[in-house]
């Protein structure tokens, strides 16, 4: 297994039992026996060759962390309790505040967080169904924003699920950046993927933050959502631009 080093914020603490809130000297993170209170399948080899765990990508949010190894399978620790992500052949996973999502490498995306499925916020659902346009349901990437979720399909158009209270998935809030003809609606918040902008090629957003960034396929940038430290550009006074 590769080497993994950690320092920064360790409130509660998530990641490790026995250390301060606040590491500043990196050390090095171990893996705890996910299964240590579990009866493994018999299936399962339990002896798995530490190279297939080799870490392919980690993704933290305030109240969890995933590391996701290249045999497409996951762990999640949260409040210091690692344990198996149930979903098979995972290419890229993605934490936000209170929300995590996961791609599939067969283009589906399962997601879990307040204010994507407040029934139950701590189960994964599958959300890819959920988009009107069924040639729309092959995701080619994804990612958090603070309470919201990103999706970039195959076919190049990208939606938003979640929080809308800055006016991150470009519809109409209380405070809002960027408005959308025929977009004039206020919504604070939708639990199915709605289309935000179409011909995209790369989406981007700090996986804590309440704005997204979405580049073109003429190279042009787009953003929407909060402005209050002047992240989407319109000086650092300029907190809120109202319809």
């Amino acid at each position: 297994m590769n080497d993994c080093l950690f320092f920064g914020y360790n409130y509660n603490p998530i990641l490790f039992k026995n250390e301060p809130d606040e590491i500043t000297k990196p050390i090095q993170f171990k893996f705890e026996n996910e299964n240590e209170n579990e009866n493994e399948n018999e299936n399962e080899n339990e002896n798995e060759n530490e190279n297939e765990k080799q870490i392919k990508q980690i993704s933290s949010g305030y109240f969890s962390t995933i590391f996701l190894f290249k045999n497409g399978k996951a762990i999640e620790y949260s409040n210091q309790n690692p344990s198996k992500i149930q979903i098979k052949n995972i290419q890229k996973v993605t934490v936000g505040y209170e929300n995590e999502a996961i791609l599939t490498k067969e283009g589906n995306v399962f997601a879990k967080g307040r204010d994507i499925n407040p029934n139950n916020p701590f189960e994964f659902i599958n959300i890819s169904p959920l988009i009107e346009d069924k040639n729309d349901r092959v995701i080619q990437d994804i990612i958090s924003g603070y309470n919201s979720i990103y999706l970039l399909t195959s076919n190049q158009n990208v939606y938003g699920i979640g929080s809308n209270k800055y006016g991150q998935l470009s519809l109409s809030s209380k405070i809002v950046i960027k408005k959308h003809k025929n977009l004039n609606r206020k919504i604070r918040k939708t639990e199915k993927p709605i289309l935000m902008m179409k011909n995209v090629s790369k989406i981007f957003s700090g996986n804590s933050s309440n704005h997204v960034f979405l580049l073109n396929l003429n190279q042009e940038l787009f953003i929407c959502g909060y402005n209050r430290y002047g992240q989407v550009g319109l000086g650092f006074r300029k907190k809120h631009i109202k319809n």
